[in-house]
């Protein structure tokens, strides 16, 4: 990867699991990394990293405004966030007001993570899934329904259950409705990450599994996503 022109990420939910990991590896590469936290998330590793934190609640347009404008026009976003604040769906409008503040700036890239469920998969969920997630699966398929609507050429990534376990280099992205399964934070960083550097997956949908935990009753075929240099860690077999 050419370090000079890559274009800088703003990441929306940065401040633990999934999201602080790409800030991680991307800055582990060089990349130039923008964070909005809310006010008391602790940015001390971020800013060890030396990415940009910026203060803010994603469920206040303006704050999301500000953090668009100050990683600039061009820039890729990538959205991980998820919850609920005062009975009030993350998920939903706090996604809803990246979208838009992001087609507002003009950005390069966006990459929406979500989960199984959403979407064309939601006929596939079983009924203790719908019990447990149905709710918040709801909500980001309304964020993802939102960003099809004004934002065609970003990616959705739909991870399976999330583990805290170190990588596996077996992550996978897949198109199948019907798979299920479960990822490592750092295996979806990973594919995050690669997304990011492939243009191929602009415009389309996936989930993303362990190679060694899917189950799905039709045979399972990984996106082959380019090799763009040396990205290193995790999504290594997902070609």
């Amino acid at each position: 990867m050419n370090r000079e022109s890559a274009a800088p990420v703003l990441i929306f939910g940065a401040s633990r699991g999934t999201g602080l990991l790409l800030a991680r590896r991307l800055r582990g590469q060089g990349v130039a990394v923008y964070a909005l936290l809310r006010p008391q998330s602790d940015g001390a590793e971020l800013q060890g990293l030396g990415v940009h934190v910026l203060r803010g609640d994603a469920l206040q347009p303006e704050d999301v405004a500000q953090a668009c404008q100050a990683a600039g026009p061009g820039c890729d976003v990538v959205s991980t966030l998820g919850g609920r604040q005062n009975g009030r769906y993350v998920d939903d409008e706090g996604n809803v007001h990246v979208i838009d503040q992001a087609v507002k700036l003009g950005i390069n890239r966006f990459v929406l993570v979500t989960s199984i469920g959403c979407g064309d998969m939601a006929p596939f969920r079983s009924a203790r899934a719908i019990e447990a997630f149905g709710d918040s699966v709801d909500a980001k398929t309304r964020a993802e329904d939102h960003l099809r609507r004004v934002l065609p050429d970003a990616t959705i990534v739909r991870p399976g259950g999330l583990l805290s376990d170190e990588a596996t280099g077996q992550g996978w992205l897949c198109d199948d409705p019907q798979v299920h399964g479960f990822i490592t934070r750092a295996d979806l960083a990973g594919l995050i990450h690669h997304v990011l550097l492939d243009p191929a997956t602009r415009g389309r949908t996936f989930a993303a599994v362990d190679a060694q935990r899917l189950r799905c009753v039709n045979p399972v075929t990984p996106f082959s996503l380019r090799s763009l240099g040396d990205t290193g860690g995790a999504a290594g077999t997902a070609r």
